[in-house]
């Protein structure tokens, strides 16, 4: 796999560790950065990411427009937006015009590695027909309440270990869950399952 990031970040500091992170990743060969959603719409078309980043909240049209006029433009553009664990409308906004997902700001180096590669990986698939749209075809997914609560958690950027905590359960149970509630969705990932669930209108 041979891939070029796009990071859109306003902060110069942000954009730079985050530039940092996504390079180490394996299969990431360039990372290239704008400072607003202005520049990334300028920059895609030359660069032709492989994945864009984008920040959520930016001054002038901010990620979100930013996001909704990329893809409106490219509809094969693979965006994920990165936000504050509570920018939850930010996110649904995002996701209800294409973005595969998010990341939370404060994300670790490995689910930093692990989002990025399930991104670069799913590009095909997208192009292709991707499984969210197959799965909005039918009916809304049946969740039980601690499926529906995990899902919750899991918009808000909690860990699986934070929402035990919240829900009184082990680590390991909200992980049966989690995996539960993946299957019910069609999901690959968390990204996934959260994009699945605003667009069915499971979290707010």
């Amino acid at each position: 796999m041979v891939a070029t990031v796009l990071v859109c970040d306003d902060l110069p500091l942000a954009r730079e560790a985050m530039r940092r992170m996504v390079a180490a990743v394996p299969g990431v060969t360039r990372v290239v950065g704008a400072a607003s959603g202005e520049e990334a719409l300028q920059r895609w078309p030359v660069e032709r990411p492989s994945l864009v980043i984008m920040d959520v909240r930016m001054p002038g049209i901010g990620g979100v427009e930013a996001a909704r006029r990329l893809l409106a433009r490219h509809p094969e553009a693979n965006v994920l937006m990165a936000t504050m664990a509570e920018d939850g409308d930010g996110v649904a906004r995002a996701v209800a015009s294409g973005a595969r997902g998010y990341l939370v700001k404060d994300v670790s180096r490995e689910e930093l590695a692990t989002a990025v590669l399930q991104a670069l990986q799913d590009v095909s698939r997208r192009r292709g027909g991707n499984r969210t749209r197959a799965v909005l075809t039918g009916r809304a997914p049946v969740l039980t309440e601690r499926e529906q609560q995990v899902l919750v958690g899991m918009s808000r950027g909690r860990s699986n270990a934070e929402i035990g905590r919240e829900l009184f359960l082990s680590e390991d149970t909200v992980k049966t869950h989690a995996r539960r509630l993946f299957r019910k969705l069609e999901a690959a990932d968390r990204a996934q399952a959260v994009a699945v669930g605003f667009r069915w209108g499971l979290v707010r």
